[in-house]
């Protein structure tokens, strides 16, 4: 078959890869000008089956509703006039109920699980090198009723197959030396010693430069303007490049567009419930290595993610509900640094800090 992937991301390029060693002919169309130069390039770089819970649980409303004002908080509305925040929000408040929140949860243990054995296979089958490490990732909390809560979710994803345990602060930092800063204040943490890290970024480049050896196109700045229809099929994708607008034909197409794949098959008549969540990450240059973190972490009062990538430390999080903006807002950025030089005090070179944001592609419960 002929097949055209739309979206040079992680998710695009790996499709692109499989299909191309299924013996299928394989184009990818990328409006950047290389593969995995927006969502999939700086995020905060863990494979992690242990970070199956929603955002979408009961606690949520009343976190959001509390954080509502804060620039710095960890999850934020920026309530606008677009139905389709407001519909998304009103299926997120579904999700939150109890019961949805557990189902949601299972789904993401089930997937996340079967997600890290593909990569590992699709790894070991590549040779791709990108600064990933196999120490686990820890859920740490300085918050007395959440570490609390913790127990509850390790137990459900320990009856499907996570190996997530509870540790108490002194295991904490026997695992993580590093967390001894925050010694006093470490109530505990849940531990995934199968969990990973890795730069998506690194992993993807170097994952679509051997689908390319392998016979995959790559049509790189190249806007996709809309998809044509047939009756009920795809006739075609019409793109514009530097030569003009064109029409692309294929049997089957890929959309791997991310936060916007929703507004592209909207006039076909398809709603895809996703909306854009902007999340930011910082990136450092690690001056003392002793002083940085190996094993992957997450911080649950703050919900930023720590990484380290070669020699470089990725901290990232948050999520910011304001459509399809994509504007850096500094004082996140800031309130992500200074966290990290608290936990890391001497780690980093904080002047030489890279600040980034992306658009997550959420779904109401997070399951895909």
């Amino acid at each position: 078959m002929k097949v055209i992937v739309l979206g040079a991301g992680v998710i695009g390029v790996t499709s692109a890869w499989y299909l191309t060693q299924a013996g299928h002919e394989v184009s990818v169309i990328e409006r950047q000008s290389g593969a995995a130069l927006e969502t999939s390039f700086a995020n905060g770089g863990q494979i992690s089956v242990s970070h199956a819970e929603p955002w979408a649980n009961p606690s949520a409303p009343f976190k959001v509703l509390r954080w509502l004002f804060r620039e710095d908080a960890p999850l934020l509305f920026r309530l606008r006039a677009d139905p389709a925040q407001w519909l998304w929000g009103l299926a997120f408040l579904r999700e939150c109920l109890p019961a949805r929140a557990r189902h949601n949860t299972v789904q993401l243990v089930k997937l996340g699980l079967y997600s890290r054995g593909e990569l590992d296979r699709l790894r070991r089958a590549t040779g791709v090198q990108n600064d990933h490490l196999e120490c686990g990732i820890l859920h740490f909390f300085t918050e007395r009723e959440a570490f609390a809560h913790a127990g509850e979710t390790a137990a459900l994803m320990r009856a499907h197959g996570c190996d997530l345990t509870v540790k108490r602060p002194e295991e904490v930092i026997a695992i993580e030396p590093v967390l001894g800063s925050i010694a006093a204040s470490l109530q505990g943490a849940t531990y995934t010693p199968s969990d990973q890290s890795g730069d998506a970024h690194l992993f993807t480049v170097r994952l679509a430069a051997l689908a390319a050896e392998q016979g995959c196109r790559f049509a790189f700045d190249t806007n996709v303007e809309a998809l044509e229809r047939s009756a009920e099929r795809i006739s075609g994708v019409r793109v514009r490049d530097a030569t003009g607008m064109r029409v692309l034909s294929a049997d089957a197409y890929v959309i791997a567009m991310g936060s916007y794949s929703a507004a592209l098959v909207r006039p076909l008549g398809l709603t895809l419930r996703v909306y854009p969540a902007k999340g930011y990450s910082v990136t450092v240059p690690i001056t003392d290595a002793a002083r940085a973190p190996r094993v992957s972490l997450i911080d649950e009062s703050m919900k930023i993610v720590v990484s380290r990538l070669g020699e470089r430390l990725r901290v990232a999080g948050t999520a910011e509900f304001a459509g399809y903006d994509v504007g850096i807002n500094r004082t996140r950025c800031e309130a992500i640094l200074q966290r990290a030089q608290t936990l890391f005090p001497g780690a980093f070179d904080a002047s030489q800090a890279q600040f980034w944001a992306g658009l997550r592609p959420a779904t109401p419960g997070n399951v895909p």
